[in-house]
């Protein structure tokens, strides 16, 4: 079966920094676009960054300077980092292939809490 685990949430203090990982498996992500999304309570998932298979990055614009995202291709990983976190950060977050369609699913996301 296909799935997607993300990983590296927690709990930090505004101006902290975290880094979560999403590992895919079998070919899930090869030659496709990947996007980490988040939802906080009460709002729609939004599109926080995505990569291309050839490493172009490209970032909501709340986000822009602060996280980076990344990928290992031989792991079937994805990664971003996030510093100088702000409480609206706060959410859980997906990882996924880009755009999303009916035919993808969901992992179970990670929680970021960042306090004031």
């Amino acid at each position: 079966q296909v799935q997607l685990v993300e990983s590296g949430g927690g709990l930090v203090q505004a101006g902290g920094s975290l880094r979560l990982s999403c590992a895919a498996s079998g070919s899930r992500f090869n030659g496709k676009s990947v996007g980490w999304y988040r939802q906080a309570p009460g709002k729609q998932r939004e599109l926080v960054a995505r990569i291309s298979s050839l490493d172009r990055e490209i970032y909501a614009d709340s986000v822009k300077g602060r996280f980076t995202i990344s990928r290992d291709n031989f792991k079937n990983t994805v990664y971003l980092q996030m510093n100088s976190l702000k409480p609206e950060d706060t959410g859980v977050y997906y990882c996924n292939t880009y755009p999303v369609t009916v035919w993808d699913t969901w992992g179970q996301g990670t929680q970021v809490t960042v306090s004031s």
